[in-house]
C-alpha cells in the first residue's frame, strides 16, 4: 500500500469518527490528563522548595530527580508490574491491567520531568524579589504564589513537555495496562501493535491525532505568552 493511500485511509478513519479509533484516543487522553493533573501541584511545590530553600540532602534529591527522568519507561513499567502482580506486595489492590495502573505509571514518569524543568524555571527568578518581600513582611505563601505566577509561562511549558512525554510513552502502558481494547489500549500501544501487524492506516491516524495535539498545545502556549508580554 502506498504512503498516499495509507494517509487517505487514515484521514477517512478520522473523519468518519471510527468508533475503535476514537475509543483509543479517549483512553489515552483520559489516562494522561488524570496522571498529569495529580502531579502538577506537588511538582510545583517541590520545585519551589528546591529552588529557594536550603536543607540537608538537597543536592542528592536533585540528582535523584534528574536521574529518574532519564529512566526508560519500560523499567518503570517492570517495577510497577512486579509491585502490582499477584505475587507482589500490592497485588491485593487488583490494579494490574487497569487504567489506574497506567495512571500511576505515568505519574511516576511525569513527576521527575516536571520537577526538573520547573526547578530550572523557578531557580532563574530573581532572589532579590524574595528578600524584598520578606523585608516588607509578606508571608511565605504570598511570596511563593507571586513567584510561581511570575514564572507561569515556563511552568506551563514544563507541564506541556511532561504531558507530551507521558501521552507518547509505550513501555510502561504496555506492561501495566496490557493493551486491552476499550479499556487500556492507548495511542502509543495501538500504533505499536497496528504497525507490527502491517495495518498502518490506524497507526497513521493516531499519529495525526498526536501531532495535532502537539501543535494545539504549542500554539496555545505561544499565544498565552504573547498576550502576557503585551500586558507588561
Amino acid at each position: 500500500m502506498s504512503l498516499w493511500q495509507t494517509t487517505l485511509d487514515a484521514l477517512t478513519l478520522l473523519v468518519s469518527l471510527d468508533r475503535e479509533l476514537w475509543e483509543i484516543v479517549a483512553v489515552s487522553f483520559s489516562v494522561s490528563l488524570t496522571a498529569i493533573s495529580f502531579v502538577i501541584l506537588p511538582a510545583i511545590l517541590l520545585s519551589f522548595l528546591l529552588a529557594h530553600a536550603n536543607f540537608r540532602g538537597k543536592w542528592f534529591l536533585l540528582s535523584l530527580i534528574n536521574t529518574l527522568q532519564a529512566v526508560p519507561t519500560v523499567v518503570i513499567g517492570l517495577l510497577l508490574y512486579m509491585l502490582l502482580s499477584r505475587a507482589g506486595p500490592m497485588g491485593n489492590l487488583d490494579m494490574l491491567f487497569t487504567q489506574k495502573a497506567m495512571v500511576v505509571g505515568q505519574m511516576m514518569i511525569g513527576f521527575p520531568v516536571l520537577v526538573s524543568m520547573m526547578h530550572g524555571a523557578l531557580q532563574s527568578s530573581d532572589r532579590r524579589a524574595i528578600e524584598t518581600s520578606i523585608t516588607l513582611g509578606a508571608s511565605i505563601a504570598r511570596i511563593a504564589t507571586t513567584m510561581i505566577w511570575e514564572a507561569r509561562f515556563p511552568l506551563m511549558a514544563a507541564s506541556i513537555a511532561a504531558f507530551s512525554r507521558i501521552v507518547t510513552e509505550v513501555g510502561c502502558s504496555m506492561m501495566v495496562g496490557g493493551n486491552i481494547m476499550g479499556l487500556t489500549r492507548n495511542i502509543p500501544t495501538a500504533i505499536a501493535m497496528e504497525s507490527h501487524k502491517g495495518a498502518f492506516a490506524q497507526g497513521v491516524a493516531l499519529g495525526i491525532v498526536l501531532l495535532s495535539l502537539a501543535l494545539i498545545l504549542n500554539f496555545f502556549l505561544t499565544s498565552m505568552r504573547g498576550k502576557g508580554y503585551m500586558r507588561t
